[in-house]
């Protein structure tokens, strides 16, 4: 009689689907390296197949080996700065010293964001002494109309303004706009006073101020923000920071005179 084993359910997902859940289950540890057990149980995948489809990624240069883990390579880097506009690199090295400057006028949190679609995409960000936790970080995206930046920018932008609130809008607490006419309302408010906030409508506990930049032809092409701990947050003062900074800034990247994009 021939005895034989049972064999652990298969798994018929497709090989994309499979690495795309492993490269989703680094999280914030995608730099300093993850196991393959762990990703695997992440990814809710057997272990001997995680090993076979990180093989195929590290092959590829999307992650390589740290010790007896993984962490994502310098080829996925590559493709994601790829999906962000040149524009945006040069923006950032322009007014990354006003980041600097506003830091140094208000000692909190701070962020250099730019519209990417319908989102805003975090350019830069300086830790503040008074920390909070939040969603954004270095070259990730937030819906723009659950953030301070993202108002501020959709203001200036009827169009994309249009697409996001055609779009829905989805909730990322419950301080959320996700009523149409009252984000839309909101919009015209921000417009009219050149400041946006934030007010727990990205995280809880968190509060935002942001201003914007505006290059020669008028356009608000990039956006300022003040972050800290709801409570705890002199907006007044923090406000006036904003608008001078933000005002300094447009008027270095209007003489820069930016490539004219579709």
């Amino acid at each position: 009689m021939t005895t034989s084993f049972a064999d652990p359910a298969r798994d018929d997902r497709a090989a994309v689907d499979k690495a795309i859940s492993l490269l989703v289950a680094f999280g914030d540890q995608a730099s300093t390296g993850v196991g393959v057990s762990e990703l695997a149980r992440r990814a809710d995948l057997s272990k001997s197949t995680a090993f076979r489809v990180l093989g195929m990624l590290e092959r590829n240069g999307v992650v390589e080996r740290i010790g007896t883990g993984y962490r994502l390579g310098a080829r996925l880097h590559q493709l994601g700065q790829a999906v962000y506009s040149p524009e945006h690199e040069r923006v950032r090295d322009l007014l990354l010293p006003f980041l600097t400057d506003l830091y140094e006028m208000t000692r909190h949190t701070v962020h250099l964001a730019a519209l990417h679609d319908t989102d805003v995409v975090y350019l830069a960000k300086l830790y503040g002494h008074r920390t909070i936790p939040a969603p954004s970080r270095i070259g990730g995206r937030l819906p723009a109309h659950a953030t301070a930046v993202g108002k501020i920018l959709l203001a200036y932008d009827s169009h994309t303004a249009a697409r996001v609130i055609a779009g829905g809008l989805p909730a990322l607490t419950s301080h959320t706009r996700t009523d149409p006419d009252r984000l839309a309302d909101e919009l015209a408010t921000i417009r009219a006073n050149g400041i946006a906030d934030d007010d727990q409508e990205s995280r809880l506990g968190l509060v935002c101020l942001a201003a914007p930049v505006f290059d020669s032809r008028g356009r608000a092409i990039a956006a300022l923000s003040v972050a800290g701990r709801h409570g705890r947050f002199d907006s007044r003062r923090l406000e006036h920071a904003l608008r001078r900074v933000c005002a300094s800034a447009s008027q270095t990247l209007a003489r820069a005179q930016l490539p004219r994009t579709a």
